[in-house]
């Protein structure tokens, strides 16, 4: 029986040099090679071991590292306040005042016009205090300083005589030739009331 288990040791031995010397130089070591004895015979044929199966690598997770105490981190703007912070809500525009309403105010009538110049230009019916009458013309044309002016059928010579007119101080004046004043009239009633200069007699042009 002795004699039978030395050629087994030797091949082992041979079998375990290659897996030193490969463990060595950085190879990959050998599958082990293990005899097993068969019934009725000095050796049985090597069988092939299987490896051990591999331990499971663990998951390594990426995380950030911390920044460097003392230095300053941005601020990312994410749209969302801080906790803790005040909290501001849209607060709508103030609606504007409506403008203030001006009471109507009815408008105050112009006060009638004085007479003027151009308002007495035309034809008058004048009247004289004996009661006859005549008829008068004023026109814008010039005469020297003056304008020019006309009688037709008046019976009193002082009348009849007016050959230009003038409007000064609201007033009407009719001349005679060579600068002589006939009459003084002044508005009053839709009609010129005066006098006669000469003898004083009242006069009233009408239309």
């Amino acid at each position: 029986m002795r004699h039978a288990w030395k050629p087994v040791t030797a091949l082992i031995l041979v079998a375990a040099l290659p897996a030193c010397v490969s463990a060595r130089l950085g190879g990959s070591p050998p599958r082990a090679v293990a005899a097993v004895p068969q019934a009725g015979a000095g050796y049985s044929e090597p069988t092939a071991l299987e490896p051990a199966p591999a331990a499971p690598a663990g998951s390594v997770l990426a995380e950030p590292l911390p920044p460097p105490p003392g230095s300053q981190v941005a601020a990312v703007d994410t749209g969302v306040p801080a906790a803790g912070g005040p909290v501001i809500a849209d607060v709508p525009p103030t609606p504007a005042a409506p403008p203030a309403q001006v009471a109507a105010i009815n408008p105050v009538p112009a006060a009638p016009s004085g007479p003027s110049r151009s308002s007495v230009l035309g034809g008058w019916n004048a009247r004289e205090a004996t009661g006859s009458s005549c008829r008068v013309t004023l026109s814008s044309s010039p005469a020297l300083d003056l304008y020019r002016a006309s009688t037709v059928n008046c019976q009193n010579k002082d009348l009849a005589r007016v050959s230009a007119w003038d409007f000064r101080d609201g007033e009407v004046y009719l001349y005679q030739p060579g600068g002589t004043v006939a009459a003084r009239l002044r508005s009053g009633g839709g009609a010129l009331e005066g006098a006669l200069t000469k003898s004083g007699a009242p006069l009233t042009l009408a239309r």
